[in-house]
Order: structure tokens, then C-alpha cells, then sequence
């Protein structure tokens, strides 16, 4: 699978930095681990277009577009705020 890169949207950053950092590390650490194997609890997301994905850590999701060699983060946000 090669490993990607990990682009980020501001918004995208800025809800990371909200988070406390114990899961903003967890969150990191399950992305890096999805970019460089593609393991991790993603779904694609429905009815959206272009296809936007989500990884699911712990209570909170983390929603991406997959262009091949980079992943673009679109949102990290807690459970009950992911899908709105």
C-alpha cells in the first residue's frame, strides 16, 4: 500500500487542537497507522460525492477524502457531532 500523506484542512487542525491531547495522540497515531497499512475502522460515508470516508477512534470520527497517495482530513470531530 506505500505510505501516504496526511494533508489537513485549518478547520480540520484546529478541532484536533480542541481535543485533549491523549486522544489528539490516539487520533494520530490511528491515522498514521491507516496511512501506512490501511488498517483501521474506516467506512465510506454515503451519498457523498466526491467519496469522503470516515476512522472511527474511540468517540470520535475523522473524516477524509482518499486521493491515492495523500489523505486529506476534512473534520475531527467528537461522535454526536461527526455525521451533522
Amino acid at each position: 500500500m506505500g505510505r501516504r500523506k496526511i494533508g489537513w484542512r485549518e478547520q480540520a487542525k484546529a478541532q484536533l487542537r480542541a481535543i485533549d491531547q491523549p486522544t489528539a495522540l490516539r487520533i494520530l497515531h490511528a491515522l498514521a497507522h491507516f496511512a501506512a497499512t490501511g488498517e483501521g475502522d474506516v467506512k465510506r460515508l454515503q451519498d457523498i460525492e466526491p467519496p469522503e470516508f470516515r476512522l472511527r477512534v474511540g468517540d470520535y470520527r475523522v473524516r477524509f477524502h482518499d486521493n491515492g497517495d495523500t489523505l486529506y482530513i476534512t473534520a475531527v470531530k467528537h461522535r454526536r457531532e461527526a455525521y451533522r
